[in-house]
């Protein structure tokens, strides 16, 4: 435990688990979390090999005369490549410093899908459906998504968990029960295909879980 005193203000810091910077000469020190392996659970995100990483899938094993580890599934932030790693006692991680905001998705062409400024559609920029992932093809034109921010870059983008689309063709809707549990496939207007239910009908709007890439209800619902 290191001991420190700024400005009178004396306090203990355990150098281990923390990566001070000093920006100025006027000594403001800007503080970066550091995490263990135990810290990485679903959904956290931290830097592994100088780039920025999410949590997807996280479980600790544990082994006979060994030490317990941790297996994950992680994802890039940056280009959407997903791996497995283990990791254990001793492994430090620094948290990754993420920044939201709204940006407008313009439209997708060839695979790539094209976004701008909130405000200013003159600043625009791209991403793969490989960077964005399945959220892509419920993208809807002139829509405000969220872009995360690296280091003052927009590295990639976050659709919300639940949209609502229009359907833009369907088979003919069949009324009836509907604890029968059939479905069809459906287009939607953002031109992706989903599986609903038998009663859902041209031109209806439904709610879709965009992460699971799944139907929800009928929006009138």
């Amino acid at each position: 435990m290191d001991e420190f005193e700024i400005y009178n203000l004396k306090f203990e810091i355990n150098l281990k688990y923390l990566n001070i910077k000093i920006l100025n000469s006027n000594f403001k020190l800007k503080i970066h979390k550091m995490l263990t392996h135990t810290d990485l659970k679903k959904g956290t995100q931290f830097i592994y090999e100088n780039q920025p990483w999410e949590v997807i899938e996280a479980l600790l094993v544990k082994m006979a005369q060994r030490r317990p580890v941790i297996q994950t599934k992680i994802k890039n932030l940056i280009n959407g490549s997903v791996q497995e790693k283990n990791f254990q006692q001793g492994d430090v991680f620094q948290e990754a410093e993420l920044v939201k905001k709204n940006i407008k998705f313009l439209y997708s062409n060839k695979g790539q899908y094209f976004f701008s400024e909130e405000n200013d559609p003159s600043k625009r920029f791209s991403f793969t459906e490989d960077q964005l992932g399945k959220q892509a093809k419920f993208f809807k034109p002139n829509s405000l998504v969220q872009g995360i921010i690296f280091q003052e870059k927009i590295i990639n983008v976050i659709s919300p968990i639940k949209v609502q689309l229009k359907i833009k063709e369907a088979p003919p809707g069949i009324k009836g029960d509907r604890a029968q549990g059939g479905t069809k496939a459906a287009i939607l207007e953002s031109g992706a295909e989903i599986q609903v239910p038998l009663f859902i009908e041209e031109g209806d709007i439904i709610e879709i879980n965009t992460e699971l890439g799944e139907y929800v209800k009928r929006a009138s619902e």
